[in-house]
């Protein structure tokens, strides 16, 4: 294991989102410890990490991917909160979520909207009027 990819991966994900990886390990501590550890290494450590996008950028990018997948609302949420913490607005975040009814069809879309408008309501956030 490298140390500085590990590190790399756990900064990151103190930035998007600092229960979210705390959560999965524990999770994962039974059947598949070092499945957390890949997510730290690879996903954050060797990709988010890179330059070239902005955290925001990604964040939104991410939400994206995963609203077409129509099937991970944890890690939709996981994301979303992880743009709001990136400085991402509310609005963006719809905005994204909605152009992505015309690429995966409007029930995944529909669900990313229902995953947004429960995060919006735990964090008390607002759409612009």
């Amino acid at each position: 294991m490298s140390v500085d990819r590990y590190q790399k991966g756990i900064e990151y994900l103190e930035k998007m989102n600092p229960d979210s990886f705390k959560i999965l390990k524990k999770e994962l501590e039974d059947v598949a410890p070092d499945m957390a550890r890949y997510v730290a290494e690879f996903a954050y450590g060797d990709i988010y990490s890179r330059p070239g996008l902005d955290f925001k950028t990604r964040e939104l990018v991410t939400i994206a991917a995963i609203t077409t997948l129509g099937c991970a609302q944890t890690q939709l949420k996981s994301h979303i909160h992880g743009a709001l913490n990136a400085g991402c607005t509310p609005q963006e975040i719809i905005e994204v979520i909605i152009q992505m009814a015309v690429y995966a069809g409007f029930p995944k879309a529909l669900n990313g909207l229902y995953s947004a408008d429960e995060v919006f309501t735990e964090r008390n956030e607002k759409l612009d009027e």
